[in-house]
């Protein structure tokens, strides 16, 4: 009850919403910034929500990549790192680990958004200094990642606007593009929809470019990829 009341505290009288979520549990954990996605597999995620523009810039971070303790909260539990550029997660997230602490985020819990055995997504805190969750800021964490899977289930709830008649806006919104673009990349390569999107990350990386502008270019067929060049490299031509 303490803690719905403090996600009904940001609702200001509106219906509640993952963002009212999110809120709650930046103020019951601690932490400075909190997003939310939905995951069909490790791999392949869409940003519901973010708090703010470190927690967008994560969320891309996450999707462009493909590792970080958010991807592996989704397979394996959850994932409490209290410090990101401790020598084992430079090692387990050597790409991910620095990118995320030059970004000003030091400390990083991912809790996996599920019901039973079925995994819906994950929710992620995010903190500018290091340092553990305590065993009270875990519990309502935990609880409150609940809130947010079952107010994803209700789709009634996502389709609604706020009080004031504005449509939430997920921070780094949905990637579209992200999803032709492969398929566009499955079919040039005749590879599956795994090694295109794995291409299309390398290409980005590489190129120190954001994913989804990457798979804008692939979609307006300003960028194509060919089977011979290593490493995600690309030809001209439509």
């Amino acid at each position: 009850m303490r803690l719905w009341s403090l996600v009904v505290e940001h609702t200001h009288s509106g219906p509640v919403a993952v963002e009212h979520v999110c809120a709650a549990v930046m103020s019951a954990a601690g932490v400075d910034s909190a997003a939310v996605a939905v995951m069909v597999c490790g791999t392949d995620r869409e940003s519901m929500y973010a708090s703010d523009q470190v927690a967008s810039e994560l969320e891309e971070l996450t999707l462009t990549l493909g590792e970080g303790p958010c991807v592996d909260a989704f397979v394996g539990g959850p994932a409490l790192v209290a410090d990101l550029t401790a020598g084992e997660c430079l090692v387990r997230w050597p790409v991910f680990a620095p990118a995320a602490a030059h970004a000003g985020v030091r400390a990083v819990f991912a809790l996996p958004l599920q019901v039973g055995a079925i995994r819906l997504g994950v929710m992620d805190l995010y903190r500018a200094q290091p340092g553990d969750l305590d065993r009270e800021q875990l519990a309502d964490a935990l609880v409150l990642a609940d809130t947010a899977c079952a107010l994803l289930l209700d789709a009634a709830q996502r389709d609604r606007p706020r009080a004031d008649g504005r449509w939430p806006e997920p921070a780094g919104p949905q990637h579209p593009e992200v999803h032709r673009a492969t398929g566009m990349i499955t079919v040039q390569l005749g590879v599956t929809v795994t090694v295109a999107l794995i291409r299309l990350r390398a290409y980005a990386y590489a190129h120190d470019r954001r994913l989804r502008d990457v798979a804008g270019d692939v979609v307006a067929r300003r960028l194509r990829f060919d089977d011979n060049a290593a490493g995600g490299e690309d030809r001209g031509g439509s």
